[in-house]
């Protein structure tokens, strides 16, 4: 048994029914050849017969009766597995779009906390002889990059693999050499989990607010680029009031788009920016767009929040490593080319400014600048007080290599975010052997066109392919 930190329990903290605070992902499979006609009858039988658990998946919350007493977490060996895997049916024709609306529904509805924290549904009946595997857990307990590679790792790279445990039996791999990468502040930082950097902010501002030299002066860039031309570096407390920034309920909203992540690369080779900055570019043209049909455009750039992981490669273990820059989204510039040249600059600017501080200088900066916002979360005040910033984007990176699960080949992986008040739209991205997936996760109530924005992007793509004059033969799909 042992206490959650103070990061770990501000999830539990601002749990609602408006807010549940799981992440989730969406895999697509294709079922073997020699599947017989009960395959997935007998699939979901296997998955539920096992008993040996895991954690986190064997975790189950113990709240404290004493106030302001951190809750712990205890191992639980006596799981209702007939709750926790469910297998459901997709209506006719079962294409993407059925998909969609189900996994929609399935996020909306909280975890029950007096359970180990974590569902799975089989989902049979998706068109062309495909399944599909959504599951959630808790944020208190898991965060996006370490949710995908407990997935991963429960998948094999060989098709002919079988008797495989599902993922909450496997053993969590250990990796000596990540956990002494993962001291080091040159460790190489990848775009992460959109919410897991907030987390870090709860429990400790106090304790950062005490050692805050060496940060004034990058406090004073934001200071200087309010106001500044040409100063590229976005500020905090600077993103204009948008629609995607009131209260949630509890309804969501999830669509999907895939690309062959070669047609990013090559937009990006040919305009001379990286591909995290194509990422955005097609985000703030589809925003661009989509607020412009509702006549919502604010006359102020929307800016995004880009949270970078520094997690070292093959660290599994609960907690966050997260540090985030801010980028203007160029929603305010008509001409496409501009606006991915802003954004370049303006992703540029900031991650030269994240660069000059130490391990520890980064840390202190995430929390002093996201205090406010989890704070507002706590305190009710979250969608009522001016955003950090719009709309959060991230980019994970997921397997590079096709990968199997009892000989059911994975087609896809798609993110399923969470949601706060203040944030009523999420778009995260996985790659996938040489897919590029993007989840996007909405408020309904707020967004109920979210698909809309998932063609849009698909568009915006075919856009820059033009402009840029790169070939290519692939299409994206959406749902």
């Amino acid at each position: 048994m042992r206490r959650l930190s103070p990061l770990d329990a501000a999830w539990l903290t601002v749990e609602s029914r408006d807010t549940p605070m799981h992440v989730a992902s969406l895999v697509i499979l294709s079922k073997p050849k020699n599947a017989g006609e009960n395959y997935l009858i007998e699939l979901a039988e296997q998955l539920r017969s096992s008993r040996t658990f895991v954690p986190p998946f064997n975790l189950k919350i113990k709240q404290s009766p004493l106030k302001n007493v951190l809750p712990v977490v205890k191992e639980h060996r006596d799981i209702d597995m007939e709750y926790h895997v469910r297998h459901s049916a997709l209506p006719k024709p079962g294409g993407e779009r059925e998909l969609g609306q189900i996994v929609s529904r399935l996020h909306a509805h909280q975890l029950d906390l007096t359970r180990p924290l974590w569902e799975c549904h089989l989902i049979e009946g998706l068109e062309g002889d495909r399944f599909a595997l959504y599951t959630k857990m808790h944020h208190s307990l898991v965060d996006g990059v370490a949710g995908v590679r407990i997935l991963q790792q429960a998948f094999s790279t060989n098709a002919r693999d079988r008797n495989m445990p599902p993922p909450w039996s496997k053993p969590a791999a250990t990796n000596n050499k990540a956990a002494a990468k993962k001291a080091d502040p040159e460790a190489k930082q990848e775009f992460s989990s959109p919410t897991a950097l907030a987390a870090e902010a709860m429990g400790g501002v106090k304790k950062q607010a005490k050692s805050v030299s060496g940060l004034a002066r990058i406090f004073g860039e934001f200071g200087k680029a309010r106001g500044s031309d040409t100063n590229k570096l976005s500020s905090p407390f600077d993103a204009p009031k948008s629609v995607f920034n009131g209260r949630v309920t509890p309804p969501r909203r999830f669509a999907t788009q895939q690309y062959d992540i070669t047609r990013v690369k090559k937009v990006a080779a040919a305009a001379g920016v990286t591909l995290n900055d194509v990422v955005l570019g097609l985000c703030g043209t589809a925003l661009r767009r989509f607020l412009l049909e509702s006549n919502a455009l604010p006359d102020k750039s929307l800016t995004a929040g880009i949270p970078v992981s520094v997690r070292p490669a093959g660290d599994i273990n609960v907690g966050t490593a997260i540090s985030f820059i801010i980028s203007t989204l160029g929603t305010d510039i008509a001409d496409p080319k501009l606006r991915l040249e802003e954004i370049h600059q303006a992703t540029t600017r900031a991650k030269q400014e994240l660069q000059k501080l130490s391990r520890s200088q980064i840390d202190r900066y995430t929390l002093l600048l996201m205090g406010p916002f989890i704070g507002a979360l706590v305190a009710g005040l979250g969608g009522r007080t001016r955003p950090v910033f719009n709309i959060t984007i991230s980019n994970v990176p997921g397997p590079d290599k096709p990968l199997y699960f009892n000989g059911a080949r994975m087609e896809g992986i798609f993110p399923v975010s969470l949601l706060s008040h203040g944030q009523a739209l999420n778009i995260t991205c996985l790659s996938y052997n040489g897919n590029l997936n993007f989840g996007f996760t909405a408020c309904r109530d707020t967004l109920p066109h979210t698909q809309r924005l998932s063609v849009y992007t698909g568009e915006a793509l075919e856009e820059y392919e033009a402009l840029y004059k790169t070939k290519t033969k692939s299409r994206a799909k959406a749902s």
